[in-house]
C-alpha cells in the first residue's frame, strides 16, 4: 500500500503519471490534515497550493514501486498490509 508523506509531498504529479494501476488521483491537502503538518509543511503546502498525491485506489497498489522512484522529494513508501 502506497504511503505519501504530507510533509514531502510537493504535488508534482509524478506518481499519478507512472502508475500503471492508476492508483494517485491529485487533491487539495484538507484544512484538518494542514493543521497536523510542521512549520515547515505548512510552508511548502502554501506555496504547492496545497495539490498533492492521494492513493485513493490504494487496494489496486501491486507494489511496482514506479511511483517511489518517480517522486523527486521521496514522499511515498510502500506499506506491507496483511491480505485477508
Amino acid at each position: 500500500m502506497p504511503i505519501v508523506n504530507r510533509e514531502k509531498c510537493e504535488g508534482k504529479a509524478e506518481c499519478v503519471a507512472v502508475c500503471p494501476y492508476n492508483v494517485f488521483e491529485m487533491g487539495i491537502v484538507s484544512p484538518q490534515d494542514r493543521a497536523a503538518l510542521s512549520f515547515v509543511g505548512r510552508l511548502k503546502g502554501t506555496a504547492h497550493g496545497w495539490k498533492q498525491a492521494f492513493p485513493i485506489h490504494a487496494e489496486a497498489c501491486r507494489a511496482c514501486a514506479e511511483c517511489v522512484a518517480s517522486c523527486p522529494e521521496k514522499a511515498i513508501t510502500l506499506k506491507r498490509v496483511a491480505v485477508a
